[in-house]
C-alpha cells in the first residue's frame, strides 16, 4: 500500500521540489544568514546558529542569527578562534526563546577548541560515522558528547542540541546537514562537506513536514521522534535512493508555504 501510495505521489512531489528548490527559496530562510558568507568556516557556523534557532517564525530567526553574527563583526570564524574575554561582554544580553548568553558563550567556546585543532565543523560529527552507515544516527549521537565534551558545559545548554538517542527528530541538525552536504547547483544548499553522502542524510521532521506526509499517508507513526523521520526518509528513498532529503523541500514548502 505504501509503496503504490508513494509511486503515486511522485511526479507531484518532483514537481514541488523543482518548484521550490530555488535560489527565490533563500531571502525568507534561515539558510539566507550563511549565504551572505562565502568562506567554508564562515559558512559553517553562521550555519550552525541558523539552524539551532530554527523554531518559531521565520523572520525572527533570521534577525537573532543576524544578531549573533553582527557582535561577531561579521566575521564568526575569526571571531571564534580569536576573540579575547572582553570582546565577549557585548554577548551577555542575548537572548532567542529560551537560548541565553550562557548558552551562547558555551557554542562559542566550543567553536574556538574545535577550530583551533580542525579546518571543519564536518570532523566532529564525521568520527561518529562509517560509510555503511544506513544514516546520520550515529553521526549525530557522538556530535552531541563531543559538542559537550569541554569542562565547563552548562547542564541548561544540553537541551539546545538533540540526538537520536534521546528519541528527538533532531530536525535542526538534520536541516544543518542538508545545508551542508547537498550539492550546491541548485544554489540554494551549499555542498562544502564531502565525507557525508546524501543518501544518509535524514529528513529534518517538523510538526509541518510531519503533518503533510501523514496527509498522503508517507508515514504511520504518531510521534514526530527520531524514528519517524528515518521510516519517512525511508520512504522517499523509494524516489530518490540517493537524495531523499531533497523532497524537504516539497514537504516544507506544501506545508509552511502553501499551508497544506
Amino acid at each position: 500500500m505504501l509503496n503504490r501510495n508513494i509511486k503515486s505521489l511522485e511526479a507531484f512531489l518532483n514537481k514541488k521540489v523543482d518548484e521550490y528548490h530555488q535560489p527565490f527559496f533563500i531571502q525568507d530562510d534561515p539558510i539566507c544568514v550563511p549565504h551572505r558568507f562565502s568562506t567554508p568556516q564562515d559558512i559553517e557556523i553562521a550555519g550552525f546558529f541558523a539552524a539551532i534557532f530554527a523554531w518559531g517564525n521565520r523572520k525572527t530567526i533570521i534577525q537573532k542569527t543576524n544578531e549573533v553574527m553582527r557582535l561577531m563583526d561579521d566575521a564568526p570564524h575569526d571571531f571564534c578562534v580569536h576573540h579575547h574575554e572582553q570582546d565577549l561582554k557585548p554577548f551577555v544580553t542575548f537572548v532567542h526563546r529560551t537560548f541565553n548568553a550562557t548558552d551562547l558563550l558555551y557554542f562559542i567556546a566550543f567553536f574556538r577548541q574545535h577550530y583551533q585543532q580542525h579546518q571543519t565543523l564536518e570532523t566532529a560529527f564525521t568520527q561518529g560515522l562509517q560509510p555503511q552507515h544506513e544514516n546520520v544516527e550515529q553521526a549525530l549521537n557522538q556530535f552531541y558528547h563531543t559538542f559537550f565534551s569541554l569542562d565547563d558545559a552548562p547542564h541548561r545548554t544540553h537541551k539546545h542540541i538533540a540526538a537520536p538517542f534521546k528519541h528527538a527528530a533532531c530536525k535542526r541538525l538534520n536541516m544543518f546537514l542538508r545545508w551542508m552536504v547537498r550539492p550546491a547547483g541548485r544554489g540554494v544548499d551549499f555542498g562544502i562537506w564531502k565525507n557525508i553522502q546524501t543518501h544518509q542524510l535524514v529528513i529534518p521532521l517538523d510538526v509541518h513536514v510531519a503533518r503533510v506526509a501523514r496527509h498522503f499517508q508517507l508515514i504511520q507513526r504518531n510521534a514526530n521522534d527520531w524514528n519517524t523521520a528515518v521510516e519517512l526518509t525511508r520512504v522517499l528513498k523509494q524516489l530518490d535512493p540517493r537524495d531523499p532529503v531533497k523532497y524537504d523541500y516539497a514537504l516544507f514548502a506544501l506545508g509552511v508555504l502553501e499551508k497544506f
